[in-house]
Protein backbone atom coordinates (compact mmCIF):
# COMPACT_ATOMS: atom_id res chain seq x y z
CA UNK A 1 0.00 0.00 0.00
CA UNK A 2 1.05 3.60 -0.68
CA UNK A 3 1.14 5.41 2.79
CA UNK A 4 1.21 9.58 3.16
CA UNK A 5 2.26 11.10 6.11
CA UNK A 6 1.38 15.18 5.59
CA UNK A 7 2.97 17.65 7.91
CA UNK A 8 0.23 18.56 10.54
CA UNK A 9 -0.76 22.25 10.19
CA UNK A 10 -3.23 22.79 13.04
CA UNK A 11 -2.27 25.61 14.96
CA UNK A 12 1.29 24.96 17.11
CA UNK A 13 0.71 21.10 16.30
CA UNK A 14 4.03 19.84 15.99
CA UNK A 15 3.18 16.07 16.47
CA UNK A 16 3.84 13.87 13.47
CA UNK A 17 1.71 10.61 13.39
CA UNK A 18 4.31 8.37 12.43
CA UNK A 19 8.47 7.99 13.79
CA UNK A 20 10.87 6.98 11.44
CA UNK A 21 10.84 3.65 13.37
CA UNK A 22 7.58 3.01 12.59
CA UNK A 23 7.84 3.80 8.72
CA UNK A 24 10.46 1.38 8.87
CA UNK A 25 8.17 -1.47 10.14
CA UNK A 26 6.03 -0.74 7.04
CA UNK A 27 8.85 -0.23 3.92
CA UNK A 28 10.33 -3.24 5.40
CA UNK A 29 6.55 -4.79 5.17
CA UNK A 30 6.98 -3.98 1.48
CA UNK A 31 4.91 -0.59 1.90
CA UNK A 32 5.60 2.48 0.23
CA UNK A 33 6.32 5.71 3.01
CA UNK A 34 5.71 9.29 1.80
CA UNK A 35 6.47 11.81 4.23
CA UNK A 36 6.35 15.49 3.91
CA UNK A 37 9.15 17.34 3.87
CA UNK A 38 9.60 18.97 7.57
CA UNK A 39 6.92 16.88 8.82
CA UNK A 40 8.75 15.11 11.63
CA UNK A 41 11.04 18.43 12.55
CA UNK A 42 8.91 19.72 15.31
CA UNK A 43 8.61 16.03 17.01
CA UNK A 44 12.87 15.83 17.07
CA UNK A 45 12.61 13.88 13.81
CA UNK A 46 14.58 15.12 10.84
CA UNK A 47 13.75 13.87 6.84
CA UNK A 48 17.58 12.15 6.92
CA UNK A 49 15.59 9.35 9.49
CA UNK A 50 12.97 8.71 7.33
CA UNK A 51 15.17 8.40 4.57
CA UNK A 52 17.49 6.14 6.31
CA UNK A 53 14.17 4.05 7.35
CA UNK A 54 13.42 3.47 3.71
CA UNK A 55 10.75 6.42 3.54
CA UNK A 56 10.21 8.77 0.90
CA UNK A 57 10.10 12.31 1.29
CA UNK A 58 7.52 14.91 -0.93
CA UNK A 59 7.93 18.47 -0.90
CA UNK A 60 4.63 19.37 -0.53
CA UNK A 61 1.12 17.82 1.60
CA UNK A 62 -0.34 18.00 -2.51
CA UNK A 63 1.91 15.56 -3.19
CA UNK A 64 1.32 13.77 -0.29
CA UNK A 65 -1.95 13.49 -1.01
CA UNK A 66 -1.96 12.71 -4.30
CA UNK A 67 -0.13 9.61 -3.96
CA UNK A 68 -1.19 8.01 -1.18
CA UNK A 69 -3.97 5.00 -0.80
CA UNK A 70 -3.93 5.46 3.27
CA UNK A 71 -3.05 9.12 4.54
CA UNK A 72 -2.35 8.45 8.48
CA UNK A 73 -2.39 11.74 10.59
CA UNK A 74 -2.40 13.29 14.14
CA UNK A 75 -5.40 16.01 13.44
CA UNK A 76 -8.09 16.02 11.77
CA UNK A 77 -8.13 17.67 8.19
CA UNK A 78 -8.90 21.10 7.99
CA UNK A 79 -10.62 23.41 5.80
CA UNK A 80 -7.66 23.71 3.97
CA UNK A 81 -7.12 20.64 3.52
CA UNK A 82 -10.54 19.38 2.17
CA UNK A 83 -10.35 19.85 -1.45
CA UNK A 84 -7.12 17.58 -1.43
CA UNK A 85 -8.57 14.18 -0.37
CA UNK A 86 -9.75 11.78 -2.69
CA UNK A 87 -12.82 9.52 -3.24
CA UNK A 88 -11.63 6.20 -1.83
CA UNK A 89 -8.50 7.41 0.34
CA UNK A 90 -8.67 6.28 3.59
CA UNK A 91 -7.74 8.64 6.62
CA UNK A 92 -6.64 7.13 9.68
CA UNK A 93 -6.47 9.94 12.09
CA UNK A 94 -8.10 11.80 15.22
CA UNK A 95 -11.51 13.12 13.90
CA UNK A 96 -13.62 13.95 16.96
CA UNK A 97 -16.47 14.42 14.36
CA UNK A 98 -19.42 14.75 16.69
CA UNK A 99 -17.75 18.20 17.47
CA UNK A 100 -18.04 19.70 14.19
CA UNK A 101 -20.21 19.51 11.70
CA UNK A 102 -18.32 20.59 8.82
CA UNK A 103 -15.57 18.10 8.93
CA UNK A 104 -18.35 15.59 8.66
CA UNK A 105 -20.48 17.19 5.95
CA UNK A 106 -16.82 17.59 4.20
CA UNK A 107 -15.97 14.24 4.56
CA UNK A 108 -19.50 12.65 3.66
CA UNK A 109 -18.86 15.17 0.08
CA UNK A 110 -15.65 14.09 -0.32
CA UNK A 111 -16.26 10.12 -0.27
CA UNK A 112 -13.25 9.35 1.98
CA UNK A 113 -13.22 6.41 4.44
CA UNK A 114 -12.60 7.97 7.71
CA UNK A 115 -10.99 5.53 10.38
CA UNK A 116 -11.13 7.58 13.50
CA UNK A 117 -8.53 6.62 16.26
CA UNK A 118 -10.92 7.43 19.22
CA UNK A 119 -13.65 5.42 18.54
CA UNK A 120 -11.19 2.04 18.05
CA UNK A 121 -12.98 -0.05 21.13
CA UNK A 122 -11.40 -2.81 22.36
CA UNK A 123 -13.75 -5.66 24.49
CA UNK A 124 -13.40 -4.18 27.32
CA UNK A 125 -14.85 -0.41 26.26
CA UNK A 126 -11.14 0.76 26.55
CA UNK A 127 -10.24 3.08 23.72
CA UNK A 128 -6.40 1.90 22.95
CA UNK A 129 -5.69 4.92 20.20
CA UNK A 130 -6.95 7.70 22.69
CA UNK A 131 -5.40 6.08 25.69
CA UNK A 132 -1.62 7.29 25.18
CA UNK A 133 -2.76 11.11 24.38
CA UNK A 134 -5.41 10.90 27.30
CA UNK A 135 -2.37 9.90 29.56
CA UNK A 136 -0.40 13.12 28.18
CA UNK A 137 -3.58 15.31 28.06
CA UNK A 138 -4.51 13.93 31.84
CA UNK A 139 -0.61 14.55 33.31
CA UNK A 140 -0.53 18.16 31.85
CA UNK A 141 -3.62 19.40 32.69
CA UNK A 142 -2.01 19.71 35.95
CA UNK A 143 0.82 21.29 34.31
CA UNK A 144 -0.82 24.08 32.59
CA UNK A 145 -3.39 24.66 35.47
CA UNK A 146 -0.93 25.20 37.96
CA UNK A 147 0.85 27.66 35.49
CA UNK A 148 -2.46 29.25 35.03
CA UNK A 149 -2.92 29.69 39.32
CA UNK A 150 -0.34 32.16 39.25
CA UNK A 151 -1.66 35.77 39.69
CA UNK A 152 0.74 37.11 36.40
CA UNK A 153 -1.84 35.24 34.21
CA UNK A 154 -4.49 36.19 36.75
CA UNK A 155 -5.22 33.01 38.49
CA UNK A 156 -5.67 32.92 42.29
CA UNK A 157 -2.03 33.04 43.33
CA UNK A 158 -2.28 29.58 44.82
CA UNK A 159 0.87 27.15 44.45
CA UNK A 160 -0.76 23.17 44.12
CA UNK A 161 1.60 21.87 46.76
CA UNK A 162 1.44 24.70 49.20
CA UNK A 163 4.47 24.89 51.70
CA UNK A 164 5.18 23.91 55.37
CA UNK A 165 2.13 26.17 57.65
CA UNK A 166 0.24 26.54 54.16
CA UNK A 167 -2.75 24.50 53.01
CA UNK A 168 -2.12 22.72 49.60
CA UNK A 169 -4.00 24.02 46.50
CA UNK A 170 -7.88 21.95 46.01
CA UNK A 171 -7.97 20.02 43.09
CA UNK A 172 -11.78 18.83 41.46
CA UNK A 173 -11.40 16.28 38.64
CA UNK A 174 -14.32 15.58 36.78
CA UNK A 175 -14.34 12.18 35.83
CA UNK A 176 -12.23 8.86 36.45
CA UNK A 177 -11.01 7.43 33.26
CA UNK A 178 -7.96 7.09 31.82
CA UNK A 179 -7.61 11.26 31.55
CA UNK A 180 -8.95 12.17 35.40
CA UNK A 181 -7.29 9.15 36.73
CA UNK A 182 -3.48 11.09 35.08
CA UNK A 183 -4.54 14.22 36.45
CA UNK A 184 -5.18 12.65 39.52
CA UNK A 185 -2.13 11.22 40.02
CA UNK A 186 -0.50 14.18 39.05
CA UNK A 187 -1.76 16.75 41.39
CA UNK A 188 -1.59 14.21 43.98
CA UNK A 189 2.04 14.21 43.66
CA UNK A 190 2.33 17.62 43.60
CA UNK A 191 0.87 17.52 46.91
CA UNK A 192 -2.93 18.89 45.99
CA UNK A 193 -6.21 17.87 47.50
CA UNK A 194 -7.67 15.83 44.91
CA UNK A 195 -11.57 15.00 44.68
CA UNK A 196 -12.54 12.61 41.47
CA UNK A 197 -15.83 12.13 40.31
CA UNK A 198 -17.62 9.64 38.60
CA UNK A 199 -20.53 7.78 38.16
CA UNK A 200 -19.09 4.56 37.92
CA UNK A 201 -19.14 2.77 41.37
CA UNK A 202 -16.09 0.24 40.63
CA UNK A 203 -14.40 2.77 38.85
CA UNK A 204 -14.53 5.04 42.07
CA UNK A 205 -13.74 1.66 44.25
CA UNK A 206 -10.74 1.18 42.08
CA UNK A 207 -9.26 4.67 42.49
CA UNK A 208 -9.63 4.50 46.25
CA UNK A 209 -7.61 1.33 46.32
CA UNK A 210 -4.49 2.64 44.31
CA UNK A 211 -4.85 6.44 44.57
CA UNK A 212 -2.75 7.96 47.63
CA UNK A 213 -4.36 9.35 50.75
CA UNK A 214 -4.77 12.81 49.62
CA UNK A 215 -6.87 11.64 46.67
CA UNK A 216 -10.45 11.38 48.16
CA UNK A 217 -13.08 9.56 45.78
CA UNK A 218 -16.78 10.67 45.57
CA UNK A 219 -19.69 9.71 43.36
CA UNK A 220 -20.69 12.47 40.32
CA UNK A 221 -23.82 14.46 40.61
CA UNK A 222 -24.95 17.78 40.23
CA UNK A 223 -25.43 18.48 43.99
CA UNK A 224 -22.08 17.50 44.65
CA UNK A 225 -20.57 19.48 41.66
CA UNK A 226 -22.43 22.94 42.52
CA UNK A 227 -20.94 21.75 46.86
CA UNK A 228 -17.42 21.28 45.36
CA UNK A 229 -16.57 23.93 42.78
CA UNK A 230 -17.13 27.00 45.35
CA UNK A 231 -13.77 26.01 46.83
CA UNK A 232 -11.85 24.36 44.22
CA UNK A 233 -8.84 26.17 42.81
CA UNK A 234 -8.29 23.97 39.59
CA UNK A 235 -11.12 22.01 38.01
CA UNK A 236 -10.27 19.30 35.11
CA UNK A 237 -13.09 18.77 32.78
CA UNK A 238 -11.86 14.60 31.77
CA UNK A 239 -15.19 13.28 31.32
CA UNK A 240 -15.59 11.34 27.52
CA UNK A 241 -18.13 9.55 25.45
CA UNK A 242 -16.88 7.55 22.64
CA UNK A 243 -17.67 9.35 19.60
CA UNK A 244 -20.27 11.27 21.00
CA UNK A 245 -20.61 15.13 22.53
CA UNK A 246 -19.32 15.54 26.02
CA UNK A 247 -22.17 16.18 28.66
CA UNK A 248 -22.25 19.30 30.06
CA UNK A 249 -20.98 19.38 34.09
CA UNK A 250 -20.28 22.80 34.42
CA UNK A 251 -22.53 25.03 32.88
CA UNK A 252 -22.78 29.10 32.83
CA UNK A 253 -24.56 29.96 35.94
CA UNK A 254 -21.71 27.87 37.80
CA UNK A 255 -18.89 30.12 37.33
CA UNK A 256 -20.23 32.89 39.63
CA UNK A 257 -20.21 30.34 42.54
CA UNK A 258 -16.34 29.71 41.75
CA UNK A 259 -13.73 32.32 42.95
CA UNK A 260 -12.10 34.43 41.37
CA UNK A 261 -8.82 33.17 39.46
CA UNK A 262 -10.50 29.48 39.32
CA UNK A 263 -8.44 27.55 36.83
CA UNK A 264 -11.10 25.70 34.43
CA UNK A 265 -9.01 22.95 32.18
CA UNK A 266 -11.47 21.18 30.04
CA UNK A 267 -9.46 18.33 28.45
CA UNK A 268 -12.83 17.02 26.53
CA UNK A 269 -12.63 20.48 24.56
CA UNK A 270 -12.25 18.32 20.99
CA UNK A 271 -15.04 16.53 21.92
CA UNK A 272 -17.32 19.41 22.07
CA UNK A 273 -15.77 20.16 25.93
CA UNK A 274 -18.06 19.15 29.38
CA UNK A 275 -17.81 22.86 30.35
CA UNK A 276 -20.76 25.05 28.56
CA UNK A 277 -17.99 27.77 28.45
CA UNK A 278 -15.30 26.20 26.84
CA UNK A 279 -14.78 27.03 23.51
CA UNK A 280 -11.38 25.35 21.61
CA UNK A 281 -8.34 27.79 22.37
CA UNK A 282 -4.56 26.79 20.93
CA UNK A 283 -1.23 27.27 22.04
CA UNK A 284 -0.57 30.74 20.74
CA UNK A 285 -3.67 31.93 22.96
CA UNK A 286 -4.75 29.01 25.37
CA UNK A 287 -6.63 30.67 28.02
CA UNK A 288 -9.43 33.44 27.99
CA UNK A 289 -11.76 35.07 31.29
CA UNK A 290 -15.33 34.80 32.03
CA UNK A 291 -16.79 36.19 35.53
CA UNK A 292 -13.12 36.19 36.61
CA UNK A 293 -12.77 32.26 36.01
CA UNK A 294 -9.24 31.08 33.79
CA UNK A 295 -10.14 29.08 30.89
CA UNK A 296 -7.67 27.26 29.52
CA UNK A 297 -9.01 25.00 26.29
CA UNK A 298 -6.56 24.20 24.42
CA UNK A 299 -7.73 21.49 21.99
CA UNK A 300 -4.73 19.47 21.12
CA UNK A 301 -2.65 19.58 24.46
CA UNK A 302 -0.51 17.20 23.51
CA UNK A 303 0.76 19.17 20.67
CA UNK A 304 2.96 20.37 23.41
CA UNK A 305 5.04 17.99 24.11
CA UNK A 306 5.44 16.73 20.48
CA UNK A 307 8.52 14.07 20.42
CA UNK A 308 6.86 12.31 24.01
CA UNK A 309 3.15 12.32 22.31
CA UNK A 310 4.53 11.43 19.00
CA UNK A 311 6.00 8.14 20.09
CA UNK A 312 3.32 7.31 22.49
CA UNK A 313 1.24 7.71 19.37
CA UNK A 314 2.91 5.31 16.83
CA UNK A 315 3.18 3.00 19.93
CA UNK A 316 -0.48 2.68 19.67
CA UNK A 317 -1.76 3.26 16.07
CA UNK A 318 1.15 1.24 14.35
CA UNK A 319 -0.24 -2.21 15.06
CA UNK A 320 -3.60 -1.16 13.32
CA UNK A 321 -1.65 0.87 10.33
CA UNK A 322 -0.22 -2.35 9.75
CA UNK A 323 -3.11 -4.51 9.28
CA UNK A 324 -4.68 -1.62 7.27
CA UNK A 325 -1.75 -1.86 4.92
CA UNK A 326 -1.15 -5.45 4.61
CA UNK A 327 -5.03 -6.47 4.36
CA UNK A 328 -6.47 -2.76 3.01
CA UNK A 329 -9.33 -1.33 4.92
CA UNK A 330 -12.21 -3.37 4.30
CA UNK A 331 -10.80 -6.67 5.03
CA UNK A 332 -9.23 -5.53 8.00
CA UNK A 333 -12.04 -4.32 9.53
CA UNK A 334 -13.87 -7.72 8.75
CA UNK A 335 -11.46 -9.28 10.56
CA UNK A 336 -10.67 -7.14 13.56
CA UNK A 337 -13.76 -5.43 15.31
CA UNK A 338 -11.91 -2.91 17.37
CA UNK A 339 -10.67 -1.24 14.14
CA UNK A 340 -14.35 -1.76 12.49
CA UNK A 341 -15.65 -0.07 15.44
CA UNK A 342 -13.68 3.32 14.08
CA UNK A 343 -15.15 3.75 10.58
CA UNK A 344 -17.06 6.95 10.95
CA UNK A 345 -18.16 8.04 7.73
CA UNK A 346 -17.48 5.65 4.68
CA UNK A 347 -18.26 6.63 0.42
CA UNK A 348 -20.29 9.31 1.34
CA UNK A 349 -22.41 7.48 4.40
CA UNK A 350 -21.92 7.87 8.18
CA UNK A 351 -21.54 4.57 9.65
CA UNK A 352 -21.05 5.47 13.48
CA UNK A 353 -24.21 6.22 15.56
CA UNK A 354 -22.74 9.02 17.44
CA UNK A 355 -21.75 11.21 14.53
CA UNK A 356 -24.87 10.64 13.22
CA UNK A 357 -26.88 11.38 16.17
CA UNK A 358 -24.93 14.46 17.26
CA UNK A 359 -26.31 16.03 13.52
CA UNK A 360 -29.31 14.58 12.77
CA UNK A 361 -27.85 13.00 9.63
CA UNK A 362 -29.04 9.38 8.09
CA UNK A 363 -26.84 6.56 9.76
CA UNK A 364 -26.24 3.32 8.01
CA UNK A 365 -25.03 -0.07 9.88
CA UNK A 366 -21.21 -0.19 9.11
CA UNK A 367 -21.94 -3.76 7.73
CA UNK A 368 -23.49 -2.35 4.42
CA UNK A 369 -19.91 -0.92 3.75
CA UNK A 370 -17.80 -4.08 4.24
Amino acid sequence: MVIGVPKEIKDNENRVALTPAGALELTKRGHKVYIQHTAGEGSGFPDQEYEAAGASILPDIQSVYGIAEMIIKVKEPIQIEYDLIKEDQLLFTYFHFASYEPLTLAMIERKAVCLAYETVELPDRSLPLLVPMSEVAGRMAIQEGAKYLEKPVKGRGVLLGGVPGVEPGKVLVLGGGIVGTQAAKMAAGLGAHVIILDVNLNRLRYLSDVMPANVTTLYSNEYNIRRLIKNADLIVGAVLIPGAKAPKLITRDMLKEMRPGTVLVDVAVDQGGCIETCEPTTHANPTYIIDDVVHYCVANMPGAVPYTSTIALTNATLPYAIQLADKGWQKACQENQPLKLGLNVVQGKVVYKGVADAFGLPYEEVETVL
